[in-house]
């Protein structure tokens, strides 16, 4: 099974430096929107370029002409605008209202070439040559940077700068992947729903992942964690000294906090909709929100304003790459096996964070499984839907789960007392 991790760490970039990053995200975005305007055909979405290939060996050379940015960044804008016109095409196969992608938000891709990891710092290449940034580190050990990016067990994938216009500070998103070796006969799903060949994304929201997805994908709650406690200590800090400074102070605290949360939220949100796109689902599936703070007694504050803001932020963010977005109800998606032989389901089959069937025997990361399961119950709804239509002409449209290793007719996966 494939586990990922985004360790977003903040930037000391020098001060005479600001400025080149500055240049190289306004020349990313240039990249990106001439070759969203060469990929684009407004009269007909057969003509729309959807070949990564075949976009770069048309644009590569005139955009390194134009621009003075570094061979992997182009590429990387090529490559962000390809996936963006293949979620639009998608949407308009299914007759729904699309235009021609734009992309605007200050964010450059960096990939292992463009990207250079040390110990404490991190350079990145910009139109004025590298920049060599120190990493801001709270002082307390380990931080989720330490635990993923310097870790031997993960690798380090493609990862995104932003930059917080609010606060002026810089962010690096870096994101790494090893792979569960006792997984590997499971290594995720994709669910396709078939209203028209809808290949479905299940999302299980969480106390112990802030989200997980079919494919396998983790986006761990342990740095949103993090960094809400070291907010939490230095309020506490300031609190105390009970001075109109201090009083100032929390104000400015608070609205960094603020922009801190929504920044890494809409990080993670642009990474589910790239999830999506990258495994060409145009349907993002997730849990039900109505009931959460029931369903998830011990979840804190922060946590549940942290599931209702994600959802809200794919939801808007998606349709721009041609995906739409679906909540379906939870019961029973944490205790259900997902092995699609079984479906057994029993509360004693989740345990914390693991989960393991008491009929198959099936054993695997609790809240992966139930990504699977909203999935899977989101592909049985439209089985049942759209045999009762009148408008199905055989009322037997298939609906398909797509495994990575091949296809799972809806039909196969078995009903079980407790569904």
């Amino acid at each position: 099974m494939e586990v990922r991790r985004t360790a977003p760490v903040k930037l000391d970039v020098p001060d005479k430096r600001c400025e080149d990053f500055h240049e190289s995200a306004q020349q990313f975005l240039y990249c990106a929107n001439r070759a969203a305007e060469f990929c684009w055909d407004d009269s007909d979405y057969k003509q729309c370029i959807t070949a990564n290939s075949t976009a770069r060996d048309a644009l590569y050379d005139g955009l390194r002409a134009e621009t003075d940015l570094t061979a992997n960044l182009v590429q990387e804008a090529i490559r962000r605008a390809v996936q963006a016109i293949k979620g639009c095409v998608e949407r308009w196969k299914q007759g729904k209202r699309v235009s021609q992608p734009e992309f605007t938000s200050w964010s450059m891709v960096y990939d292992k070439r463009s990207a250079t990891f040390y110990r404490n710092k991190v350079s990145l290449s910009t139109v004025n040559g590298r920049v060599e940034c120190d990493f801001e580190l709270p002082s307390d050990s380990p931080t989720p940077y330490e635990q993923y990016v310097l870790s031997e067990d993960f690798e380090f994938r493609a990862s995104t700068l932003q930059y917080d216009k609010a606060t002026d500070e810089f962010y690096f998103h870096s994101t790494t992947r090893k792979y569960d070796t006792e997984n590997d006969g499971d290594t995720g799903i994709e669910v396709s729903a078939d209203t028209g060949h809808q290949t479905v994304l299940g999302i299980d929201l969480g106390v112990n992942s802030l989200a997980v997805a079919s494919t396998g994908r983790f986006w761990n709650g342990d740095d949103y964690d993090h960094w809400c406690r070291e907010f939490e200590k230095r309020r506490g800090e300031i609190q105390q000294r009970g001075t109109q400074a201090a009083h100032n102070a929390l104000l400015r605290l608070g609205k960094r906090e603020q922009a801190w949360r929504k920044q890494y939220l809409h990080t993670v949100a642009n990474e589910i909709v790239t999830e999506a796109v990258d495994h060409e689902c145009n349907l993002i599936v997730f849990e039900d929100l109505s009931e959460i703070r029931e369903r998830l007694p011990q979840a804190k504050w922060h946590h549940i304003w942290a599931f209702r803001r994600l959802v809200e932020y794919v939801e808007y963010k998606a349709p721009e790459q041609g995906v739409s977005v679906e909540q379906i109800d939870p019961s029973h998606t944490s205790q259900r096996c997902s092995r699609t032989d079984c479906g057994f389901t029993h509360e004693d089959n989740r345990n914390g964070e693991q989960f393991c069937c008491l009929k198959c025997g099936y054993a695997v990361n609790a809240d992966y499984n139930a990504a699977k399961n909203v999935g899977i119950r989101y592909a049985r709804k439209q089985k049942h839907r759209l045999r009762s239509s009148p408008k199905s002409a055989g009322g037997d449209a298939p609906v398909d789960v797509r495994l990575n290793g091949g296809m799972l007719n809806g039909e196969s996966y078995q009903r079980t007392a407790g569904d």
